[in-house]
């Protein structure tokens, strides 16, 4: 058995499909078919369920495909560190990140990161939580940060932060005239709201109402801050996000009130999948990140 067997096998399984996995691998798909009966042969097993449309993992196979990502794991990290041992760690860091405060918490520990380690690079990528997940859970990305409420199974979770609910007004906003820089649930009842579009975020905001006995308007359900702030900016709605968006007001075009209430704040972890093993350049960054956690006094770490 070659390494390339393995890796072979590896693609097949993760495409279910001959043609993809050959097309991932830049070669011919004969070649490849021969390649996985020649590994079956040894095996002396079937790894593979085919049917004219599709094909799945044997039981064989799922038992094999758990030591073939253990085996180019422990590959990878090899030749990382021997690379590393001539020229110091680099390599490619694959991160993925929420809105809110993450970019800012990032781009500061990638900022003091990089002093240590000149050579590593960076590939940063945005979306939802949910969508976060799912690049972390297939492998796409190794360390990222997600908001509330957190899916602990399949990942390592390391709370980070977290930051107030805020609501955008524009000036001439009847709530913008209100004496302090807090307005209540209660307060918003009458005008059209602008959330998040996460499904759990509006869960979590409808629980605000709940002692009102009313429910909120949501006229717009926002995946990105930018168009959050530019609709309230037109007098669209009221845009309801965390703290952070007010780093896009320029000029004092919008008002800005926190939301009074115990639950307003939106928690922050920073989050690792259990089930892949991570490179070498993962793993010195999320100690770094650990340091500089400890390093933080309780009301630095809360923005």
């Amino acid at each position: 058995m070659e390494l390339r067997h393995i890796r072979y096998f590896k693609a097949v399984a993760d495409e279910k499909n001959f043609t993809r996995a050959a097309e991932k691998l830049n070669i011919a798909q004969p070649p490849l078919s021969r390649q996985i009966q020649d590994l079956e042969k040894e095996l002396d097993t079937k790894l593979f369920l085919r049917s004219p449309h599709s094909i799945s993992l044997t039981e064989e196979g799922e038992l094999f495909l758990q030591y073939a990502n253990q085996i180019l794991d422990l590959v990878n990290k090899s030749a990382e560190e021997v690379r590393e041992v001539k020229e110091g760690l680099q390599g490619m860091l694959y991160i993925a990140s929420v809105e809110g405060c993450c970019p800012h918490l990032f781009s500061a520990w990638i900022a003091s990161f990089q002093k240590r380690y000149p050579h590593v690079q960076y590939n940063l990528w945005n979306g939802n939580s949910d969508d976060v997940n799912t690049r972390v859970s297939k492998g796409l990305c190794e360390v990222a940060m997600i908001t509330a409420p957190y899916n602990k199974e399949g990942f390592e979770v390391l709370p980070v932060c977290r930051e107030p609910w805020v609501a955008l007004l524009p000036h001439d906003h009847p709530l913008a005239a209100l004496p302090g820089d807090s307005i209540t649930p209660e307060q918003l009842l009458p005008y059209d709201l602008l959330i998040p579009s996460r499904e759990s975020r509006k869960q979590e905001i409808d629980q605000w109402f709940l002692g009102t006995g009313r429910k909120p308007v949501i006229r717009g359900r926002i995946a990105h801050m930018v168009n959050a702030y530019e609709l309230s900016l037109h007098g669209v709605g009221v845009s309801i996000y965390p703290a952070s968006i007010s780093s896009l007001i320029r000029s004092d075009e919008l008002c800005v009130k926190k939301i009074d209430h115990p639950d307003a704040y939106a928690s922050y972890a920073l989050i690792w999948s259990k089930n892949h093993q991570l490179s070498h350049v993962a793993e010195e960054f999320i100690m770094h990140v650990e340091n500089q956690l400890a390093q933080e006094s309780p009301t630095e770490s809360i923005l």
